[in-house]
């Protein structure tokens, strides 16, 4: 039997219409002749879904008992029966009630397409298992039910039902998704514009990597290598060296300037296992590759050239990334063509971008100022004289002739000269007095005999070592200022780059020491102060000396491995002095951090005494003179102003007990040892109850309170002091002829709680301070009280295992979302 073809509509998220989609795609199919059945669908309540069932065939579900409810599946074995061309079956990752033929949904979708049915089926990104945690990364939200990813890739058709993010949060607002109770909780949780963004991003990323795959699918199967310039797709080699990091930023900034371009990192390892790869260069550097969204791989090839442009064709890349060759020019020249010109010689249509990078010798090292030229220089002069002379000579002795000795003369004279300018005035005198000789020996009669007798050929001799002198004396001095000048760049270059990286935001500290270890050649830098190990750089080898260095009043340099020449001192006393001004700088910071507290404690202190001092002084003040007043001798006051006096006595005195009340509530707060007693409560009875207890009605506040509201794990009595705090201020800051609204929703398995006014706001960037005990936003004013209410209510929330944040009023204003656990949800955990 041919088995059957399955369509999966993808959503980025509930709502975005894949069920509207799929009974749309089958009325079309039903139009056009098929034979079309609704196997199960979902509807959520949705007048416009639901209209679209009536007049397409639906196969009833069949009912399966679980705990005492009756729920209605997928009845199988009736779709099988039936037999259509398309099934219909919605929430393809939905698990099945227990008793059912299968776990999941989608193994019913696998035994009718067995069948012979074709199945059009939907699904939502969250719901797919590779994507689920970075789904509840992005939302919070954590998924339960998903769907192995080979299931959904061997679709033969995967479409995505795509909504904008705006559209679909105004059909939320609408009530077309969720009913009024779930709104202003999804709102303001899982269907968050940015979250939405996020999500249809990662769906139709999805989708094109699945395009993808089904393009690399069709190539192999028909044998095409060449590139197909779908997207860009970057291809970095990596060596191992310290380069690749330059390597793998410039390949991820070409595979950004193009649309989903694809950053592919890898490394050729020789099948003999011997390579002089870094083990944790390649770690870090495939770390570094990952997080900026690129993917590492390690391939095996005696011929790396080939090897690698043969991956690159495998990937159908577009852009191939190597750094410049580390060989020198007599490596070169000797060896052959390296791996990036035999590269590009097979790369074919896959362009090369050959990357110039600062670290492809190896580590930065100063260059050592010496008196002459380097010991190398000196053995190849000491060589060319060895080879020139016998040269010379042989080429002479065969032209020899009676009028030949001038030129037999320069001749030699040149040798030297050449020798001197390689190899410097070592070279140069041994070649000077090996040509003088080998001239009175072959050139000057009596010949084959060294016979100075004449004062002229004791001259010419001289006269030899005099150029030699003046030649290497210029190579000498030439060198030394190419020295030189080489130690100064490279000093200026070491200077720069410890600026560049403090300027890039690294511890100046730390970049003043790992730039000294790797400029001198060290194997571990450590400051110390007070004998304090303050920064290090590099690790401490056994055997190598230690040179303490004072580094101004603040500290010891300790330096580990060879000590520091006379040349690089001038330096080192310059890094020394940058590192003794770090070292103030620190502990400048880390006493700027230990009086911050203070001073931070001490503002509080001062708030707090002013305003305790107001805030006791008024009620203190109307009581006393209520009290004075009613034990005045000799004044008659009739039993209304008796009664007034008292009033005005007990609403005094209750407000120096709240006070005091709210007082210890903070001290107990701050000290973490608030008493909660955790129960299940009804959350409609706490709103209604702070309700009552601040006398408001309908024309100061608007419910929106959910129907079927789930129970909340809260304290009861502390969840209403919190209420009460929210309203007060809501009622303070809303305008005059407008109310604060107070609705109760569950979404996610939390109850929310959201206290929205049309006052001023405030903005983004000061809502934390709102939670701050002692101040009103920074306000000195004392005639305002102090500023405990809120402090308290997110204390308290806190305390109960919730939260409490700020966010927008549609409009303008401020809301308050107080967010508690399920009491069911808390039970089961």
């Amino acid at each position: 039997m041919k088995k059957g073809r399955l369509r999966v509509l993808l959503g980025a998220a509930p709502g975005v219409g894949k069920t509207y989609a799929m009974l749309e795609e089958g009325a079309h199919l039903r139009a056009d002749g098929r034979d079309v059945v609704v196997a199960v669908v979902e509807t959520h309540g949705r007048a416009a879904t639901a209209a679209l069932v009536e007049g397409l065939e639906v196969v009833p579900r069949i009912l399966r008992s679980h705990r005492g409810l009756q729920l209605d599946e997928l009845d199988l074995d009736a779709v099988i029966a039936r037999a259509p061309d398309v099934a219909l079956v919605d929430e393809l990752a939905h698990t099945n009630a227990p008793g059912s033929r299968h776990e999941k949904r989608w193994q019913d979708v696998d035994a009718l397409l067995a069948a012979g049915i074709d199945v059009v089926s939907t699904v939502n990104v969250q719901h797919v298992e590779s994507l689920s945690d970075v789904v509840e990364q992005i939302t919070g939200a954590p998924q339960r039910e998903t769907i192995p990813d080979r299931v959904l890739r061997s679709a033969d058709q995967i479409e995505v039902v795509d909504l904008a993010p705006q559209a679909l949060r105004d059909r939320l607002a609408e009530g077309n998704v969720y009913p009024a109770a779930r709104i202003d909780a999804a709102l303001s949780n899982y269907f968050r514009l940015g979250n939405l963004t996020a999500l249809r991003e990662l769906a139709l990323l999805w989708l094109a990597d699945e395009v993808d795959s089904a393009l690399k699918a069709y190539r192999a199967e028909h044998g095409i290598d060449n590139k197909w310039e779908a997207r860009e797709r970057v291809v970095v080699a990596l060596t191992g060296g310290p380069e690749g990091e330059t390597l793998i930023r410039r390949g991820a900034r070409i595979a950004a300037r193009s649309a989903g371009g694809e950053l592919i990192v890898v490394h050729v390892s020789r099948q003999d296992g011997l390579a002089d790869a870094h083990p944790g260069a390649l770690a870090a550097q495939r770390s570094l590759a990952e997080k900026l969204g690129g993917s590492y791989h390690q391939v095996l090839g005696d011929d790396i050239p080939r090897t690698l442009v043969d991956f690159a064709k495998a990937q159908n890349a577009t852009q191939l990334v190597i750094g410049v060759s580390r060989r020198g020019r007599i490596a070169a020249a000797l060896t052959g063509p390296g791996i990036g010109a035999t590269v590009i010689r097979e790369s074919g249509l896959i362009d090369v971008h050959i990357v110039t990078h600062s670290r492809a010798g190896g580590t930065f090292t100063l260059p050592r100022i010496g008196g002459s030229l380097t010991l190398a220089r000196r053995l190849v002069g000491f060589g060319l004289a060895l080879l020139l002379g016998p040269l010379a000579t042989l080429l002479l002795v065969t032209l020899r002739s009676p009028e030949s000795l001038t030129s037999d003369v320069l001749a030699f004279q040149l040798v030297v000269v050449v020798v001197a300018l390689v190899g410097g005035i070592w070279p140069a005198l041994f070649a000077a007095i090996l040509s003088g000789f080998t001239l009175d020996f072959f050139f000057v009669d009596p010949l084959y005999s060294v016979t100075i007798a004449r004062p002229l050929h004791l001259l010419a001799l001289a006269l030899y070592v005099v150029n030699a002198l003046l030649v290497s004396y210029v190579v000498d001095q030439a060198a030394r200022r190419t020295r030189s000048a080489a130690r100064a760049l490279a000093e200026s270059e070491l200077l720069a780059t410890i600026a560049g990286s403090v300027l890039r935001g690294q511890d100046a500290l730390e970049a003043l020491l790992a730039r000294t270890r790797e400029a001198f050649g060290l194997s571990r830098v450590a400051v110390l102060s007070n004998g304090a190990l303050v920064s290090s750089s590099g690790d401490e080898t056994p055997g190598d000396p230690v040179t303490s260095v004072p580094s101004g009043e603040h500290g010891t340099i300790e330096l580990h491995g060879p000590p520091i020449s006379l040349d690089d001192r001038r330096l080192f006393a310059v890094i020394s002095t940058q590192i003794d001004a770090a070292l103030e700088h620190s502990e400048l910071a880390r006493t700027a951090e230990e009086v911050a507290p203070l001073a931070a404690a001490d503002q509080m202190r001062t708030a707090l005494l002013a305003a305790v001092g107001h805030d006791l002084r008024r009620p203190l003040a109307s009581a006393t003179a209520a009290v004075s007043g009613l034990r005045s001798p000799g004044m008659v006051r009739s039993e209304a102003d008796r009664d007034e006096l008292l009033a005005t006595a007990q609403e005094s005195l209750d407000s120096l007990a709240t006070l005091v009340t709210n007082l210890l509530d903070v001290s107990r707060v701050q000290a973490g040892v608030l008493a909660v007693s955790l129960g299940r409560i009804d959350v409609d009875d706490v709103i209604l109850g702070s309700l009552d207890e601040l006398g408001l009605g309908p024309d100061e506040v608007e419910l929106g309170l959910g129907e079927d509201l789930p129970p909340a794990l809260a304290d009861a009595v502390l969840l209403q002091r919190v209420v009460v705090n929210l309203l007060d201020n809501g009622i303070r800051y809303s305008p005059e002829g407008t109310r604060v609204r107070v609705s109760a929703s569950a979404f996610a398995e939390r109850v929310e709680i959201r206290i929205a006014d049309h006052g001023p706001g405030i903005s983004a960037e000061r809502r934390d301070e709102v939670f701050v005990p002692f101040q009103r936003l920074g306000d000195t004013d004392n005639t305002t009280g102090l500023g405990l209410g809120l402090a308290l209510s997110k204390g308290f929330t806190e305390g109960m295992g919730g939260t409490l944040t700020t966010d927008d009023t549609p409009g303008g204003g401020l809301t308050m979302v107080v967010s508690l656990p399920l009491a069911e949800h808390e039970a089961t955990a």
